[in-house]
């Protein structure tokens, strides 16, 4: 019965190499399950999660494979026997040092990427937006023409006037921005968001842009991208945030930059008019 359970176990892990190994036959890539990367930083997501998939896949291999032959040779009465033994420490502490270096050097090359997108600053001319989170809806806050931001405070947030990030009403800056929840970027160039949450722990999530943050109350967090091709993405909320967490999405509109320029100038009634306009043309 050893011997019948350790070829069942060589089989299972010949199937599963073989499944990813078909994969760019049968799809045209390991990855099919990822939807298309549309930003700057996508492919180097992308890589290293190949890279990763790969050492965690050889190691999953040799695993069932000694474990494998192990029930195959000690499984079965009458088999050589398995002893008991204190093992190698020199052993152990080279498989140890071995399997540490592999996994930090994994680590060290995944947290370029992070680094370059949480740790260093939006390009000047990078396109902003805040982004206010609420159960169960995505808000989104733009500066309008003058390119300022209104005041926002907790007092002013009245969701049945549509002030939905709390613009103080007296605040000269703030009467031409726009609340909309959708979000409207320009291609082709850096954005940044500026992430709030006016209850519990949201996350932010755009599959296509390979980007995922979450976001806290009583915190403004910081992150910037440059989304590179046109088109309508879904954000869903990627963290539970409550009973009605399924249905906590928005979508992402990509347009042409000249375009977005002329969209921050139009007052928020006109703005919320294309909008609509956007999500019809890029419906699919």
């Amino acid at each position: 019965m050893g011997k019948i359970t350790g070829l069942l176990m060589f089989l299972l892990a010949i199937g599963s190499v073989l499944i990813f190994v078909a994969q760019p036959l049968l799809f045209g890539s390991v990855l099919w399950w990822f939807p298309e990367g549309i930003s700057e930083h996508s492919a180097a997501i992308d890589s290293q999660f190949m890279r990763t998939l790969w050492v965690v896949g050889i190691s999953f291999t040799a695993a069932q494979f000694a474990l494998g032959y192990a029930v195959m040779r000690f499984g079965r009465k009458g088999d050589a026997r398995a002893v008991y033994t204190h093992g190698s420490n020199k052993l152990e502490v080279t498989w140890t040092m071995i399997t540490a270096a592999v996994f930090v050097v994994l680590a060290i090359m995944g947290q370029r990427v992070w680094a370059n997108l949480h740790l260093n600053a939006a390009a000047d001319n990078a396109t902003r937006i805040e982004v206010v989170a609420q159960q169960f809806q995505w808000n989104f806050h733009y500066s309008g023409a003058d390119g300022t931001f209104g005041k926002t405070e907790g007092r002013f947030i009245d969701d049945s006037a549509l002030n939905f990030v709390g613009l103080d009403p007296n605040d000269a800056a703030g009467k031409d921005d726009t609340q909309i929840t959708s979000l409207i970027i320009p291609v082709n160039r850096p954005v940044e968001l500026t992430l709030k949450s006016k209850d519990v722990i949201h996350s932010f999530f755009v599959p296509a842009l390979r980007f995922k943050q979450d976001t806290l109350p009583g915190m403004a967090i910081k992150v910037h991208f440059t989304a590179t091709k046109e088109g309508k993405y879904e954000i869903p909320c990627a963290e539970l945030c409550g009973n009605l967490h399924f249905n906590m999405k928005s979508n992402m509109i990509v347009i042409p930059s000249d375009e977005y320029d002329q969209l921050a100038m139009m007052s928020e009634e006109k703005f919320k008019e294309q909008l609509a306009a956007l999500a019809e043309r890029y419906q699919y």
